[in-house]
C-alpha cells in the first residue's frame, strides 16, 4: 500500500479537496482505478503504483486552490481530471486560469475557471469584438455579463446593452397574451437572472431605471449606435445573416461587443442560414477580432449536462455522415 501524506493541512481544507464526506474520492478512485482510502492527512492508495505521481500532482493543484481561496466543485475536479490527462503543465495552467472577474451581491467571488474561460475573459478586455462560440453551459453568457458589469463599475463604459433574437418555437408571439414586453421577456428572462446574480434584483432595476442596463430583443436594435457601451449578443446561432450584419455595424465608438452562441442549437429554418455561422467563416482572419471556441469539457453545469452534450455530438455526427 502506497500512501501520500498531505502535510500541514487542515480539517476544513480535506473537506474542500476531497469533498463533504469524502464524496470527491469515488470520482478520483474511478478515474485513477485505485482504491483510496483517507486517514487523518494521508491519503492511503491501493492499486498501480503508476497512480502515485499524476495523483500526488492533481491533490497539490487542489490545494493551491484552496490556498487562493477558491471553492472547489465536482466540476473543478472532473475538469482537473480532464488537465491532468493531458499533462503536468495543464495543471498548472488550470491554476493561473483561476482568475478573479468580480463578485455577486453576496460578496462571492466570480472566476474564470477553465482555460478557455480565462482566454474568453483575456479577449474580451483585449479587443472590441469577440465570439464565444461553444455548447450549452460553458459559461459564455454569463460570463460576459458579468465582464460587463466589471467594466461598467470601473468606469470603462457607461452602459450594458444585452440582447438576444426572439425565435419562435411552436408558438407565435402575436397568440401570447400580454403587451409586447410581457411577450418578449420570457426570451430575455436568462440575461435577467445573470444580473440578479451578480447585482441583485434592486440594484438591476435601478441600473434598468436609470438607462445604465438595456435589455431588448435584437429587433430594437436596428438604427441604433452604440457608443460607449457594453454590448452582448446572445443566442446569436438564431440570427439571419442580415441580422449579424446589422447587429455588428451598431458598434460606436468606446465599445465593446460580446457575440454568444452554440452553432449546435438552431432554430432557423431548415433553409437558412445561421449569422453566426456565416460570419465564423466571413470575419476569421479580420485584425481586431477574435474567436474564442468552448467545448464540452468547459461546462460548468451538473456533470451530466456534460455527458449529454458528448452523446449527442457523437450521435449527430453520425447522422450528418
Amino acid at each position: 500500500m502506497d500512501k501520500i501524506k498531505i502535510e500541514d493541512t487542515s480539517v476544513g481544507e480535506l473537506n474542500e479537496i476531497f469533498g463533504v464526506d469524502e464524496g470527491y474520492l469515488k470520482i478520483l478512485e474511478s478515474h485513477f482505478k485505485a482504491e483510496l482510502i483517507l486517514r487523518g492527512d494521508e491519503l492511503h492508495v491501493l492499486g498501480d503504483a503508476n497512480v502515485m505521481v499524476p495523483l500526488a500532482e492533481l491533490i497539490g493543484t487542489l490545494r493551491e486552490l484552496y490556498a487562493k481561496g477558491q471553492e472547489i466543485t465536482i466540476n473543478d475536479i472532473n475538469y482537473l481530471l480532464k488537465a491532468e490527462a493531458t499533462s503536468k503543465t495543464a495543471l498548472n495552467e488550470v491554476v493561473d486560469a483561476r482568475a478573479m472577474i468580480t463578485k455577486t451581491q453576496k460578496g462571492k467571488s466570480i472566476y474564470a475557471k477553465t482555460l478557455n474561460q480565462r482566454d474568453y475573459f483575456r479577449s474580451i478586455k483585449k479587443s472590441d469584438l469577440v465570439f464565444g462560440i461553444g455548447p450549452a453551459g460553458c459559461g459564455k453568457t454569463y460570463l460576459a455579463v458579468v465582464i460587463g458589469v466589471m467594466l461598467l463599475k470601473q468606469g470603462q463604459v457607461d452602459r450594458i446593452v444585452i440582447t438576444r433574437p426572439v425565435v419562435e418555437a411552436g408558438e407565435s408571439l402575436g397568440f401570447l397574451p400580454g403587451d409586447l414586453k410581457e411577450k418578449v421577456d420570457p426570451y430575455l428572462r436568462p440575461l435577467y437572472d445573470a444580473f440578479h446574480d451578480v447585482l441583485g434584483v434592486e440594484v438591476t432595476e435601478k441600473m434598468m431605471s436609470r438607462g445604465q442596463i438595456d435589455i431588448a430583443p435584437l429587433a430594437y436594435m436596428r438604427g441604433r449606435t452604440l457608443e460607449n457601451s457594453y454590448v452582448v449578443l446572445d443566442e446569436a446561432q438564431n440570427t439571419t445573416k442580415e441580422q449579424m450584419k446589422m447587429f455588428l455595424t451598431r458598434l460606436g465608438e468606446n465599445s465593446k461587443m460580446v457575440v454568444t452562441g452554440d452553432v449546435t442549437q438552431i432554430d432557423l429554418p431548415k433553409r437558412v442560414t445561421s449569422g453566426l455561422v456565416h460570419v465564423a467563416d466571413v470575419l476569421k482572419d479580420v485584425e481586431g477580432i477574435e474567436f474564442v471556441t468552448f467545448d464540452t469539457v468547459d461546462v460548468v453545469r451538473h456533470p451530466l449536462v456534460q455527458k449529454i452534450i458528448e452523446r449527442y455530438t457523437v450521435v449527430d455526427n453520425k447522422e450528418k455522415q
